[in-house]
């Protein structure tokens, strides 16, 4: 396989990349504050969900929850005209006051504005919803209650709902229906908000629960960050955290009744840990760490242009994957050479019907244009029917074991048109610039040979109608993330243009371990055996068929794992944009050869602890 000459590296490439060799792989061992012993203050350490890196410290501020008792009370008919009249002063109250949070928004900067117009966009839609509002109204009317009462009821059931779901982001949906309910009751009831401007500047603030409307109110000037008892990684309050740079920790046991008002408070985000009154050695080690991060934050900076090119030659491509079309700054920013993994559910989130193939095509095409020069890979539908019930009507009844039932490329194909929408949209956007195409959960040649005929019929249709498509067809590939298309990859790589390994759902099926089943998540393991052969099976039938292969799961993102994957053939990863630059840092810092030997050398193996000791003295060693 040929290799490009290594380009120069700059001088301040070099000191960026000497500055991180010292921390190669990331340990899995966390920082024990709990080892040091408590002074006289009490030193106390919680631990919880790290959901936003960085190191806080500061006094804390104890942040009420905010929640109203409601007690259902019985009203007249003569009333109800009366209720009703509150319920709707109420709402409208509540549009107004979402549509100045939506104006602080616009001075946010980055990711955090976006991320917050979008779930304030959300709250505005289900404030106007007639569905919810026609829910509560007849409560109000059929039980004859108080406004407050019929809004907890109606949000009740439908956060129910969403909570008892599979999938995380719908899930999701029913904290924000929850939220938007809360604040209508709120009005109702006249109670003030309060924000966090009156804080002393380095504020940690401690809470049963943040919302991610709260979190708008941050200023991290005034903010030093925030830990919760209540909240998970994936939320918009997460999500939010990260976007504005707030060290955060979420879910932590005990939080509320362990911390008191001017509290010394550190927040560790990076490792899910809270200390309160630490003491003075404790206190000392974590302000050299924060140290330590800031350097490593501008040494990291300093390599968005610099090319991932191993210390032996070898070229890396290094892409980002992403959720949401408003990631693509983050993206651009962290230096990714493209993107190696579109999702695109996000075009049917948050609707009851399906969107339309000009809105699929001005989508794409924003973000294609986002990359000039740069491929885009738009994964097709990957989400179940049971998941779109709104969108598809009865037709689809939900699945006893959705992850292995009608999704993805078994849903497009049974569903033919809408596939062949999102082709429409994917020719029309690749007209614009680079895009690769790539199908999810195949597990067989004829699913490929069908799904590209369905292409070829879409792009002929759109050439009698005068629409400029994408001239070649863009090329088309394969998820590699069932057993039987490992097994069958030498099959597959004659009828594909390229791979791209999906190692969490590999991972998943080959050991039947659901990571959310939290008795079992234990057993999930990237590094069994007969996972490692299933990838090292796809890598070589990929490279005997001299096309491209990716890694577009979490170990692509893993510093733990980059000697591996490249150890074992593959030159492009993608990952997530937080992980983009601590990956190239350890690329630049890597031999080839000497990945590619202790590879060789852990693919002999058969017990999954040896792999593991084999792989962890590797990236201690280099």
């Amino acid at each position: 396989m040929k290799t490009k000459k290594p380009a120069a590296k700059t001088k301040s490439a070099k000191g960026a990349a000497r500055a991180l060799k010292t921390g190669p792989a990331k340990s899995k061992a966390r920082p024990d504050p709990a080892g040091q012993q408590p002074d006289s203050r009490g030193q106390h350490v919680f631990e919880g969900l790290g959901v936003s890196p960085g190191i806080a410290i500061g006094i804390s501020h104890m942040r009420d929850s905010g929640d109203i008792q409601v007690v259902e009370r019985q009203i007249g008919k003569d009333e109800i005209s009366a209720e009703l009249d509150r319920l709707r002063e109420a709402v409208t109250k509540s549009l107004r006051q979402v549509a100045k949070l939506k104006a602080k928004a616009a001075s946010f900067h980055g990711t955090a504005a976006e991320e917050l117009g979008y779930l304030l966009d959300a709250h505005m839609h289900m404030l106007k919803s007639r569905s919810l509002l026609g829910g509560i109204t007849q409560r109000i009317e059929g039980r004859c209650c108080n406004a407050e009462a019929a809004v907890m009821a109606e949000i009740g059931v439908i956060s129910k709902n969403f909570a008892e779901m599979d999938d995380a982001y719908l899930r999701m949906r029913g904290q924000e229906v929850r939220e938007v309910g809360l604040r209508i009751v709120r009005n109702l009831a006249n109670a003030s908000f309060s924000g966090f401007d009156h804080l002393e500047p380095g504020s940690i603030v401690i809470a049963e629960e943040i919302t991610p409307a709260d979190t708008a109110l941050m200023d991290p000037r005034i903010v030093g960050g925030f830990a919760c008892a209540i909240g998970g990684a994936e939320g918009h309050t997460a999500i939010m955290a990260r976007s504005l740079g707030l060290p955060a920790v979420l879910g932590v046991g005990g939080l509320i009744g362990g911390v008191d008002s001017a509290d010394k408070v550190i927040v560790d985000g990076s490792n899910g840990i809270v200390v309160v009154n630490p003491s003075a050695a404790c206190l000392a080690d974590y302000e050299r760490r924060r140290k330590a991060m800031e350097r490593e934050t501008k040494a990291l900076s300093r390599l968005r242009n610099v090319a991932p090119i191993t210390r032996d030659g070898i070229r890396v491509t290094l892409q980002a994957n992403l959720e949401l079309p408003r990631e693509i700054g983050q993206a651009v920013a962290a230096g990714a050479e493209g993107i190696g993994l579109l999702r695109t559910e996000f075009l049917f989130m948050n609707r009851d019907d399906l969107p339309s193939e000009d809105e699929q095509t001005a989508a794409l095409i924003e973000i294609v244009e986002a990359m000039p020069g740069r491929p885009v890979t738009v994964r097709t539908l990957d989400i179940g029917g049971e998941k779109l019930a709104t969108s598809f009507g009865p037709h689809f009844a939900e699945a006893p074991n959705p992850a292995l039932g009608l999704r993805a490329i078994r849903l497009s194909l049974k569903e033919p048109k809408l596939l062949e929408t999102q082709f429409a949209a994917m020719l029309r956007a690749g007209a614009k610039g680079q895009l690769r195409i790539l199908l999810p959960m195949i597990s067989t040649v004829a699913e490929v040979k069908e799904a590209r005929a369905i292409l070829a019929s879409v792009a002929t249709r759109l050439k009698r109608r005068g629409v400029k498509i994408a001239n070649p067809l863009p090329p088309l590939g394969v998820m590699i993330e069932i057993p039987g298309a490992a097994l069958a990859a030498d099959a597959l790589a004659n009828v594909a243009d390229f791979f791209a390994i999906g190692s969490n759902d590999l991972t998943m099926y080959t050991l039947a371990i659901d990571r959310g089943e939290e008795s079992v998540a234990h057993l999930y393991n990237p590094l069994h055996p007969g996972v490692l052969r299933l990838i090292q099976f796809a890598i070589q039938a990929a490279l005997r068929a001299r096309i491209p292969i990716s890694i577009c799961g979490e170990i692509a993102g893993d510093l733990r794992f980059t000697a591996l994957n490249l150890g074992l053939g593959v030159r492009e990863l993608s990952m997530s944009t937080n992980a983009l630059p601590r990956v190239k840092s350890r690329i630049l810092n890597l031999d080839m050869q000497a990945a590619t030997q202790r590879a060789h050398m852990i693919m002999d193996q058969f017990d999954a602890g040896r792999i593991s000791a084999l792989l962890d003295d590797f990236n201690e060693a280099s």
